[in-house]
């Protein structure tokens, strides 16, 4: 079997039976080109049956000589991903990861804004332009829903539950949940549809999708990026800032004020509770703070 066929069957694969979003496949691409690339310069010949473990050693020895223990891990991962692949479809009857390790990471813990930092931010827009209204709507839902990039731009206006007060979102692996959304929100959101969202004629397949750049096609993931990082600078903030960061303070806003993190843990769209649980490591001033306030022997 060569190469190039068990990449194309495998990154089909992902695609097809495990609805992977196309960023997670092109990641899990890069990985296994990285791996195919060190066989064809060391090990001419070698095809994805055949490698055995000492090669994936080598391979994992010099990889962690360039790369950063997270995506030396993040590789492995994917690899071992692969592997697994083979053996089901029964190209293989061993997994030559099997007794690879992955380096031990300590638990990053996601960067979050303030209350005060997001008001800023979004103070900062610039509202008498088209692009500022739809920024405004944007930045709005991504810390009002806590929502992932990918989730916003593919929101389609058959999305919008405002009587019930929800939004459909289509998350990871093209699973469906429900997410509220407060009326402020839907405000913005609704300014933008009525004033704004009519001035740009939808190209061929974007009818349906909520945002929309000048032209009348999707956004792109870069340019939400881009926006967020010109209106941090714009609002004097000295923090590496992306859109992601007002996904993880809407998650912590809301585990501050009481919410169960069970809650947001379905609101987030985390398969595990132990994804979500990373928020409770972020204040721990505001622990202490529930312990005196509400245990019966803290003021004793």
């Amino acid at each position: 079997m060569k190469w190039e066929d068990a990449l194309s069957d495998y990154l089909n694969y992902l695609k097809l039976e495990r609805g992977l979003a196309g960023n997670s496949i092109a990641g899990y691409a890069r990985d296994l080109d990285k791996l195919h690339e060190y066989i064809i310069e060391t090990h001419t010949g070698i095809g994805p049956i055949q490698i055995q473990r000492n090669h994936i050693e080598y391979f994992v020895h010099r990889l962690s000589e360039t790369v950063q223990p997270r995506s030396q891990a993040r590789t492995i991962s994917g690899l071992r991903g692969f592997f697994e692949y083979l053996n089901f479809e029964g190209y293989r009857e061993d997994n030559p990861m099997d007794l690879i390790q992955s380096p031990k990471l300590g638990r990053k813990l996601p960067d979050t804004l303030s209350v005060s930092e997001i008001n800023r931010i979004i103070g900062s827009i610039d509202r008498s332009t088209p692009e500022g209204e739809r920024n405004r709507a944007i930045l709005e839902t991504l810390y009002g829903c806590g929502l992932r990039v990918s989730e916003l731009l593919n929101l389609k206006t058959g999305d919008l539950y405002f009587d019930e007060g929800f939004l459909l979102v289509t998350g990871k692996g093209s699973k469906q949940r429900f997410v509220p959304v407060g009326k402020f929100n839907q405000s913005c959101i609704a300014l933008y549809l009525k004033e704004i969202r009519p001035q740009w004629s939808p190209k061929k397949g974007c009818e349906d999708l909520i945002f929309l750049n000048r032209r009348g096609g999707k956004l792109s993931r870069a340019m939400i990026f881009a926006v967020v990082k010109d209106l941090s600078i714009k609002a004097g903030l000295q923090k590496k800032i992306s859109p992601h960061t007002f996904r993880h303070s809407f998650a912590s806003h809301l585990l501050q004020n009481g919410a169960d993190i069970r809650a947001i843990q379905q609101m987030l769209g985390h398969e595990s509770i132990t994804t979500t649980e990373v928020y409770l490591h972020l204040d721990r001033r505001h622990l202490s703070e529930v312990i005196h306030r509400f245990h019966p022997r803290a003021s004793k």
